[in-house]
């Protein structure tokens, strides 16, 4: 029997009204609870992961699961829109099994870990760093009832019932040292974990970090849980952990989820020269900036399967990027998408919508900009102030603004630029997702893929559907 579950509450990944979306947004399970679970196993405990939001778990459902394995231990992580409903679930738990002990850590605690203790009684021992190293500390002193002041990196309260903090521990600088990712806990393990519609070229498919932190200072950025340097696996671990996912489980695609996968030019050539020379049948996608990218690396990265490209464009405005202290220009933009489609590797752009500063104007350079850089697709969030980020504290102080914790997930315009209504942005909002995918090179590409892809049409098939219903009253 399991005496350690990992959860990942449910939340709201979409907005109200429009649940059709969750047949087409990324279902990828989270890579931190699968390397917590993967240390929890290699220091002699039983695991298991519990990914509610894939599964369509109430929070009543969660602790239901979770008494009936009793384990010693509950592991939570907490994004902001999680917050609620992992104290639902964590209330539940204690009324019935007050001595299960639960345990809560992410980056909303890594963020606001004390405010979330004070808000939530339920919460026993926050985890404020990085987790793998802190885990068998931590539950060696909880199991043998020794004092947790030794316990580096977390947050607990004592028999008064005050909240303690304890230095940070250092960080991991080689993550080899970490476990490969616990993938054989997750039923149907990859069928069932999808990305977002179009992001892969073939399934099953994976997601994978490669390395932590990023160095770069972006205002919107809530960098407190990786902090500013950079640490890597090394080539050879990533590779072999692609050997393991394509002879193990099959999978066709690889997702690297790291903030900053091309961050360091030599190591990402020496990654594809890996690949080129003992080829995996895999292609991958990854995240770059358009100050990191250079034609050469582009071009092995190609070679060795590169399938997609993500870049934070942001904006077509040179002065919201200042504001947004991206240290980027547009125009080094320009030229990283066209150097990236010319090497063949399809570009996708991530811009933001209703930035503080953001004007017609800008907006208008915006919509411009995608229309004419080789963009093959875009993702546009609605500008959300995530706990922890420079903005958020630059826009609220030290304020705690509880109301909106549940709708920051990017979907929502909790904060509107001066100027604008939310009726207005979402107006901007939608009109610059239908110019770029009504464009008919775009249409005809998406038309190919879900020919080529039948998962793709089978899930905007359910998608249509559910929009269809949704217009109707029902719930597809």
């Amino acid at each position: 029997m399991e005496d350690i579950v990992f959860v990942n509450p449910p939340y709201e990944q979409v907005s109200e009204g429009t649940d059709y979306l969750k047949h087409i947004i990324n279902r990828s399970p989270s890579i931190g609870l699968l390397l917590l679970a993967a240390k929890a196993r290699e220091i002699g405990y039983s695991p298991k992961i519990i990914e509610s939001d894939l599964e369509g778990y109430s929070p009543q459902t969660v602790a239901d699961m979770i008494l009936d394995i009793k384990p010693k231990f509950v592991g939570i992580t907490l994004f902001t829109v999680g917050v609620f409903n992992a104290s639902i679930i964590a209330q539940i738990i204690k009324e019935s099994s007050p001595e299960i002990i639960i345990l809560v850590g992410g980056p909303h605690i890594s963020s606001m870990g004390y405010e979330t203790m004070q808000r939530f009684k339920e919460f026993d021992v926050s985890v404020i760093h990085e987790g793998e190293l802190i885990l068998e500390n931590l539950l060696r002193n909880l199991e043998n009832g020794d004092s947790l002041e030794e316990v580096n990196g977390i947050m607990y309260r004592d028999k008064d019932g005050a909240i303690k903090r304890t230095p940070p521990p250092p960080n991991i600088e080689e993550l080899d040292v970490l476990p490969r990712p616990a993938w054989d806990l997750l039923p149907n393990f990859p069928q069932k974990y999808l990305p977002a519609i179009y992001d892969y070229p073939r399934a099953p498919v994976a997601t994978y970090s490669a390395s932590r932190g990023c160095p770069f200072l972006c205002e919107f950025c809530d960098t407190s849980t990786f902090g500013g340097k950079i640490r890597y696996n090394t080539p050879q671990r990533v590779y072999d952990d692609m050997k393991h996912l394509s002879e193990t489980y099959g999978v066709k695609h690889l997702q690297f989820v790291d903030d900053l996968f091309v961050a360091h030019n030599a190591r990402v050539q020496e990654f594809s020269r890996l690949l080129i020379a003992k080829p995996i049948d895999m292609t991958w996608s990854c995240t770059a900036r358009v100050n990191t990218v250079k034609p050469d690396t582009l071009a092995l990265m190609k070679q060795a399967g590169c399938w997609e490209i993500s870049f934070g464009l942001e904006s077509g405005s040179d002065f919201l990027l200042d504001e947004m202290k991206k240290s980027q220009r547009v125009e080094t933009a320009r030229n990283a998408v066209k150097w990236t489609h010319e090497a063949g590797i399809r570009v996708k752009g991530l811009f933001m919508l209703g930035y503080p500063g953001e004007t017609r104007e800008t907006i208008e350079l915006t919509k411009k900009f995608v229309q004419e850089v080789p963009l093959t697709t875009m993702n546009l969030s609605k500008f959300t102030p995530y706990p922890g980020s420079p903005i958020y504290k630059r826009l609220y102080g030290t304020s705690i603004r509880e109301e909106d914790w549940e709708r920051l997930n990017g979907m929502n315009f909790v904060y509107q630029a001066e100027g604008f209504t939310e009726d207005e942005l979402d107006r901007e909002y939608q009109e610059i997702i239908k110019s770029f995918y009504k464009r008919p090179q775009i249409l005809w590409y998406y038309t190919k893929m879900s020919l080529v892809n039948l998962t793709h049409l089978k899930r905007l098939s359910r998608f249509f559907l559910g929009f269809l219903g949704s217009k109707m009253g029902l719930k597809i």
